[in-house]
């Protein structure tokens, strides 16, 4: 039995899935003696293919985002050619007889060992860059799950080091039991993914990647945290049991979808969906949704296998809209940096990237880039998907007040520049995403140049308490119902209110029966989480009186200490709704 962090609630039973970097299984096996020279064709053949992809990439580079763009696939084209590197390919494939992904594999296990060696920081540049190379040529070599995978063995428990935004867009839609990962907290990608699909998760478990191979039988208990490796048959049979509680209880949930969002005393809230692209869209809808309240467009970006042009980008506004509950959609402007990078907007290693180069700061140093972006959507809101939709458009990152009215004049330029060359378009509502506490503590000022906030509060959470939420170090720091995150949240909410500002909260806090509950007492009626969460919190915002709520967040505002916050607001949810106790996820 093992311990991590609970961060997806319910219970998983299944055959494990091992998640290497480059998508091979750990466990690599030797080649036959005829397979060698074809194993080794095959990895030449890969090299070509990856750098017919670099040039083309550096081409639209430069065309589309500037002449000074492109040169990291240059680099990378460099790197794949370099006789150093093949040298030590061909002595794994050939030499050693190993498969070309576990040859890959092992090559990037050395490269990550130099890297925590040197300090010369020429050197680790290079060898960030030889890493990104390796990883875009292992893609043209193994996928990372098939769906002959899990109609072979069944749903599976995916385990990693870490669920990277790159391997989120390659599980797709794919059959998943359950998640484990070394490292992450509440608000890592793996939790995010997690809650997203309704796939019970647990995340911080050291060294269990060296403790499972493909195929052991795993236990899942997302809502403590519990691993269990090998079970007995009691074990297994007793956990098998909850699993189906779990998912008896999820089906039961799922009827609410056609019910209104109403609290028990009657008053209406909205509950909204996080996406990352059209599948996601529709499964809104599937759940009741009443609309997106956050689209990921970064997503889009990550997936694609170059960059995605104006008419692409367009396109894929336009689906999303038509697929989105009601129409009702809010693009958020991409989020990259920190942990989420795509090479060509340069990805320079920062001593603390996630207070760095990332987000609106990012889209800044690209303004025609930018520029792009906003384009596509007004004329996605502009052509006939977007219709008597409702469509807005949300920036992240936000902390200045020169920043707001910097992307105002850049969103004027956009629809000046449409009107002239006679493109249909439509001007929408334009929103902060309150992440950043400097805006928290600001609100007032900048609630005058928007027209909506929406509460970022993963982010918020650990710029607030200045703890990274992905390290299991600090991830008691990291939590949503402490004091200070809730004393920020009541005042933003009452900035809002005072101002006749629409706000929502779209951060995991949004899907969490003690957090939604308090939400609600604090005044916010708009939420927006996973699509698979909207049943479980409509259910819950059914048996909730206004003035229970208020008066639970009252005195919870009253407490001290983040434990006392999260027992207190344990006891009385429970008292509320008993039965989704299987939905919850036990304290850090």
């Amino acid at each position: 039995m093992r311990k991590g962090i609970g961060v997806s609630p319910g219970v998983a039973v299944g055959q494990a899935y091992c998640v290497d970097e480059v998508f091979v299984h750990p466990e690599h096996t030797h080649l036959a003696e005829d397979e060698v020279l074809p194993e080794w064709r095959r990895f030449e053949q890969a090299i070509e293919q990856t750098v017919g992809e670099l040039r083309a990439l550096q081409k639209k580079m430069r065309s589309q985002v500037g002449p000074d763009r492109g040169g990291v696939f240059q680099t990378h084209e460099s790197i794949l050619r370099d006789p150093a590197f093949i040298s030590r390919v061909r002595d794994q494939i050939v030499g050693r007889s190993r498969p070309a992904p576990a040859a890959l594999d092992a090559v990037l296990k050395e490269y990550a060992a130099l890297t925590e060696k040197t300090k010369d920081a020429f050197l680790r540049q290079r060898l960030a860059d030889a890493h990104d190379a390796v990883i875009r040529l292992s893609g043209h070599l193994s996928p990372l799950l098939t769906t002959g995978d899990v109609a072979r063995h069944g749903p599976m428990v995916v385990v990693a080091q870490e669920l990277l935004p790159w391997h989120i867009v390659a599980l797709g839609s794919l059959e998943i039991a359950g998640i484990v990962t070394q490292t992450g907290g509440e608000t890592s990608h793996a939790a995010i993914l997690a809650r997203r699909r309704g796939i019970p998760a647990v995340t911080g478990v050291r060294g269990i990647r060296k403790q499972v191979t493909n195929g052991d039988m795993l236990i899942v208990d997302g809502r403590n945290g519990t691993i269990i490796v090998h079970p007995d048959s009691e074990q297994e049979a007793a956990y098998r049991k909850l699993q189906r509680e779990f998912v008896d209880l999820r089906g039961r949930l799922a009827e609410n979808r056609d019910r209104p969002t109403r609290t028990a005393d009657g008053i209406d809230l909205e509950l909204m969906a996080n996406i990352n692209g059209v599948e996601d869209a529709q499964a809104a809808t599937a759940m009741g949704a009443a609309g997106v309240g956050l689209y990921r467009t970064e997503y889009l970006f990550l997936a694609h296998p170059s960059v995605p042009s104006e008419e692409e980008q367009c396109e894929n506004y336009r689906q999303v809209i038509a697929a989105s509950p009601n129409k009702r959609v809010t693009i958020r402007t991409l989020d990259l940096g920190g942990d989420k990078t795509i090479p060509f907007l340069g990805h320079d290693r920062e001593a603390n990237p996630f207070m760095g180069w990332r987000s609106i700061r990012l889209s800044f140093e690209h303004p025609e880039f930018f520029l792009e972006q906003i384009r596509a959507v007004l004329r996605a809101a502009g052509s006939s998907e977007g219709a008597g939709a409702d469509v807005k458009l949300l920036f992240p990152m936000i902390t200045t007040l020169e920043e707001i009215r910097k992307i105002r004049a850049m969103v004027r330029k956009g629809a000046n520049q449409l009107k002239a060359e006679k493109k249909a378009y439509r001007t929408v509502p334009l929103g902060l995403m309150l992440e950043v506490p400097a805006a928290a503590f600001t609100i007032d000022s900048l609630l005058r140049e928007v027209d909506f906030v929406s509460i970022g509060s993963n982010d918020l959470v650990q710029y607030l308490m200045a703890a990274d939420r992905d390290n299991p170090k600090v991830s008691h720091l990291c939590r949503p119902l402490s004091p200070p995150v809730l004393r920020v949240l009541a005042r933003v909410i009452e900035a809002c209110r005072r101002a006749r500002k629409p706000i929502s909260l779209c951060g995991e806090m949004a899907g969490e029966p003690r957090a939604f509950t308090a939400l609600v007492g604090l005044g916010l009626r708009s939420f927006s989480m996973s699509p698979a969460l909207v049943p479980t919190m409509k259910d819950l915002a059914a048996r909730v009186q206004y003035a229970e709520a208020k008066e639970i967040v009252r005195a919870a505002l009253e407490l001290k200490t983040t434990d006392r916050v999260q027992r207190y607001l344990t006891e009385r949810v429970r008292r509320l709704a008993p039965d989704l106790k299987l939905f919850e996820v036990a304290d850090a």
